[in-house]
């Protein structure tokens, strides 16, 4: 007979521990309280979703979605993402509600882990949804609001790389004109491999005027940002329309950080691509303490809705608390509650239960322990900051808080 798992988890799942849940808690609540100032409405939406709906359109690889059928022999995914249930709301419940709507969601997404991956295969994401505008102050708007709810959690150095998915589409198709290409010059890009880049476009065969775009095109990650507008700005002489459009975007979008006091927390990165490919415009990455990789994501995904049959312009983010909680410091999310105890025995339970209830009522939090079922009192006392007995007095009585 094989040996149970009893201690052991699914590949990629793990458990929350109190400590670690009280900071998520404390971390939802900020979330939430941020979202609400700022006029998003909060929503739900099931664990289980169709894979012919949500779990093709959610652009999460097919190999990390979790596949079953349910009682009626139909494919669901678990939910990987939310921004695309999100979408089939804004597309079915929501359809007569004016635009643009503003929604919010903190909710566990589900994404499958190869062995040895190192990544949790279950985590919680707080995220922001605008849709139905396309001016750039909507992507001003969660931007501003993503920065806020980072702020928030007084997360240091907080910094955002944003780029623009359309303008590196526009300008790759016009350099190579194979939209294959294209995709591969994108994926190398998302896998930032550098040396990749160059060795492909050397391979393409290009004219020397193309060879050098792309290759400077790369090289200009490591530019600042008045010098990445001016690097486009010359780019784009001689380029096709779309390549113009989209240059204009940029610099309207960061004229408008300006004033909203934000392009000092920005780093104009136009190589940033992103690997879910609904996004179509503006995209960004959100940055803080000593962490190497991103605690948040986002971006404009205009083409998402029509996949439901309400085409509309939309944009958003998602703030991964796991990630979050190890760019903090442990004295910024330190969450101990300060707990009383009420240790009481038979002839004085009616009193303890009295007193333990009228401090609850204050917002104090108590636990109501019978003496008979501690079995280590140094220790269980060491848990609380103070503690009130009610005993007889053959057990020493104590009357008032004593403080530990």
């Amino acid at each position: 007979m094989t040996q149970p798992y009893m201690f052991e988890k699914p590949l990629g799942l793990r458990d929350l521990l109190p400590q670690a849940q009280r900071a998520i808690a404390k971390l939802e609540n900020i979330f939430r309280q941020e979202l609400q100032r700022w006029g998003y409405d909060f929503l739900q939406t099931p664990a289980l979703e169709y894979a012919e709906t949500v779990g093709r359109a959610s652009a999460i690889e097919d190999s990390q979605l979790f596949k079953f059928l349910d009682v009626e022999g139909h494919p669901v995914v678990l939910r990987p993402d939310m921004t695309t249930p999100i979408a089939r709301i804004a597309a079915s419940s929501l359809r007569r509600d004016p635009l643009p709507l503003r929604l919010a969601y903190t909710t566990a997404l589900y994404r499958s882990q190869k062995k040895g991956g190192g990544h949790p295969s279950e985590f919680e994401q707080t995220g922001a949804e605008l849709i139905g505008d396309a001016t750039p102050y909507a992507d001003v708007e969660v931007i501003s609001l993503m920065i806020a709810l980072l702020k928030k959690t007084g997360l240091g150095s907080i910094r955002l790389a944003v780029g623009h998915v359309g303008f590196v589409n526009a300008l790759f198709y016009d350099i190579v004109k194979d939209k294959n290409t294209v995709k591969q010059l994108r994926n190398l890009l998302y896998n930032k491999n550098d040396v990749r880049f160059h060795e492909y476009v050397a391979s393409l065969g290009l004219p020397n005027h193309a060879v050098w775009k792309l290759n400077a095109f790369i090289d200009s990650r490591r530019l600042n940002n008045d010098e990445t507008l001016d690097y486009l700005q010359s780019m784009t002489a001689g380029s096709a329309i779309p390549v113009h459009s989209y240059y204009q975007n940029i610099v309207e979008l960061m004229d408008l950080l300006k004033i909203d006091h934000l392009d000092g927390k920005i780093d104009l990165d136009i190589t940033l691509v992103p690997h879910l490919n609904y996004y179509t415009g503006f995209v960004f990455q959100g940055f803080g303490g000593d962490l190497g990789f991103p605690v948040a994501s986002g971006g404009r995904y205009d083409d998402l809705l029509a996949q439901f049959e309400r085409p509309c312009p939309a944009t958003g983010f998602g703030i991964r608390l796991d990630r979050l909680m190890s760019a903090m410091h442990k004295a910024e999310l330190q969450t101990e509650p300060r707990k009383q105890a009420v240790i009481y025995d038979r002839e004085n339970a009616g009193r303890a239960l009295h007193f333990a209830n009228q401090e609850r009522e204050k917002g104090y939090a108590v636990v109501l322990q019978h003496a008979d079922g501690i079995e280590d009192p140094d220790a269980f006392a060491g848990q609380f900051d103070m503690i009130r007995k009610f005993l007889n007095t053959d057990r020493t009585e104590t009357e008032g808080w004593t403080n530990r």
